[in-house]
């Protein structure tokens, strides 16, 4: 069965489901939503049995969809129709929201209804929300209507999108607004939150205005309204009409402006803010026998500060006597490697880069260098480029079921990477492996990571279920008879590596490499990062997720498997 996806942008949602319908034996292909002619093209060059939009923001062309069946996810409840669905649930505070596989016709999210899924909100996010229970639930929902499709059944559940939703407009501006004079910081909080990701809540400081992103309520903090109160971190506080509201990323409106700490673009006003230590990015506690090293970047994206903060905090983790020391990313992300925006925002954005990496590997040496313990990689959240090389320097990595890896650097104009995984990685899996997973260029599932090697152990998908899963494992492996000849066989393969090769070499080689994609003659990367931070829309699908643009319309290699 062939299935072409549709897709605005490939994002996390589409991303898994890519990886869960090859993984199911479908074969799949991705075209861009540039324009109707390429997709009109791209159903002619692949003949999919169904087309299915994971992630769209235009409508489909009517002589497509009368063509071939095509299945929209809408991320609402059964008879919520009209964009921003996610974003209104948040800001009208619904307790249950769900997501809706839609057939498409010329009314928007009106066609017949193939699969629903509903679940309980939580305060989060929206782009966390996303991220977890709506891809959740549209995996579920196409993995249903395309089963029952494969299986000879191809009647929807309901002729037309009716249910407790409704329809309604896109979220006009003044609702994404905060007025820290008319405001708590806890309404605020419910617009930050709905907005954020994309395109942002609005607010003055300082007499600018920004869009403000990653917000938290700030505890014990208060003064007079729209004023900046304290900071933390890249964090400031600001007060409103009752509390104080933490704003960890600001950006200034405009396409050229990236998404940065809100320290970094108010750092002319911080002189006389008070600093507290109340936002810590990372924390450590300890139970049976066990340290627990956790940390969340928003976004997964680690800038030199971010590593070296990390570091220091693994320092004295390992100055602690527990055997065993898991190293636990959030469920949000692990991590996305070097943090590309405040590159993009750099004076330099080469030097910047050069002093990431830099920081990155320090971080990565310092883990795996902690030669008198095992260090578990919890890796709860999806990973990218960097991050998921970061995992690798663990002794064992645990994954929680569902997550997507992206363990390549190429799609950032042919970036080589560091992070030592030229070390890491090939001792993980092997040469041959090493180079199909750099090459590939596609998303990896648990699954796949698991049979090449990447995974030592599966974690139940459901955030209580995976923390109960990893603390009873981490407390067994702290208890268990032969830890201290495991640690023992550690130290010896680390000295018999160090002396075959030094880990000094693999940097040394990498950063050289590096150095070209920062400073050489080739701009590619700086291109992409530019494209990439201020969301230019690619002008072609890339051929690795086009597979029907191949010579054979996709049918030999159509699956978008790994050689």
């Amino acid at each position: 069965m062939r299935i072409l996806f549709l897709c605005h942008s490939f994002n996390s949602l589409s991303q898994r489901l890519h990886v869960e319908l090859r993984e199911a034996g479908y074969v799949v292909s991705v075209e861009l939503d540039i324009h109707d002619d390429l997709t009109r093209e791209a159903v002619d060059l692949f003949s999919p049995d169904v087309i299915v939009a994971p992630f769209l923001k235009r409508a489909i062309p009517e002589d497509i969809w009368s063509r071939v069946l095509c299945l929209i996810v809408h991320p609402g409840i059964r008879g919520d129709k009209g964009p921003n669905a996610l974003d209104w649930a948040i800001l009208e505070d619904e307790p249950v929201w769900g997501v809706t596989l839609v057939e498409a016709r010329k009314a928007m999210d009106a066609g017949p209804v193939w699969a629903f899924r509903e679940f309980p909100m939580r305060e989060a996010r929206k782009s966390d929300l996303y991220r977890e229970e709506v891809t959740d639930a549209a995996t579920a929902c196409v993995l249903e209507a395309i089963g029952r499709i494969a299986a000879g059944d191809r009647t929807p559940l309901m002729e037309a999108n009716n249910g407790k939703g409704r329809l309604r407009p896109p979220v006009p501006r003044q609702r994404r607004a905060l007025d820290p004079s008319a405001m708590t910081a806890a309404q605020a909080l419910r617009i930050v939150r709905a907005s954020d990701g994309d395109p942002g809540a609005m607010i003055e400081i300082a007499g600018k205005t920004f869009r403000a992103y990653d917000a938290g309520l700030a505890e014990g903090c208060s003064g007079p309204a729209g004023m900046i109160v304290a900071r933390s971190g890249g964090a400031v506080a600001i007060a409103f009409s009752d509390g104080a509201l933490w704003i960890g990323h600001l950006r200034e409106p405009g396409a050229q402006k990236p998404k940065l700490p809100a320290t970094t673009l108010l750092a002319e006003h911080l002189a006389a803010v008070p600093e507290m230590a109340a936002l810590s990015r990372v924390s450590y506690r300890e139970e049976d026998g066990v340290g627990f090293l956790s940390f969340s970047f928003h976004n997964g994206a680690m800038s030199s500060e971010d590593c070296e903060e990390l570091r220091q905090a693994f320092l004295a983790a390992v100055a602690r006597p527990m055997r065993v020391l898991v190293l636990q990313g959030g469920f949000e992300t692990w991590s996305n490697g070097i943090h590309l925006s405040v590159i993009e925002n750099a004076e330099s954005p080469a030097d910047e880069s050069w002093r990431n990496i830099n920081a990155m590997n320090n971080l990565v040496e310092a883990i795996i260098r902690a030669d008198d313990r095992l260090v578990i990689g919890a890796v709860l959240g999806n990973a990218g480029a960097g991050g998921v090389f970061l995992s690798l320097a663990a002794d064992e990595v645990w994954m929680r079921d569902g997550v997507v890896l992206n363990p390549h650097y190429k799609d950032m104009g042919n970036l080589y990477g560091s992070e030592y995984w030229t070390y890491l990685l090939p001792a993980r899996v092997g040469e041959m492996r090493a180079r199909v997973i750099t090459q590939a260029r596609l998303p990896m599932g648990v699954s796949e990571a698991d049979a090449l090697g990447l995974c030592s152990r599966r974690l139940p998908r459901a955030r209580a279920e995976a923390l109960e899963a990893l603390g009873t494992a981490a407390k067994e492996l702290a208890a268990a008879p032969d830890l201290d000849d495991r640690i023992a066989a550690k130290r010896a393969r680390l000295a018999a590596d160090e002396e075959r090769k030094p880990l000094s070499a693999y940097r040394a080689e990498e950063l050289a490499r590096m150095r070209r994609n920062f400073y050489g003659f080739d701009p590619s990367y700086h291109v992409a990062r530019f494209n990439f931070i201020h969301k230019i829309a690619k002008s072609r699908t890339p051929a690795t997720l086009a597979v029907h643009r191949a010579g054979d319309g996709g049918r030999q290699g159509g699956a978008g498997c790994r050689p």
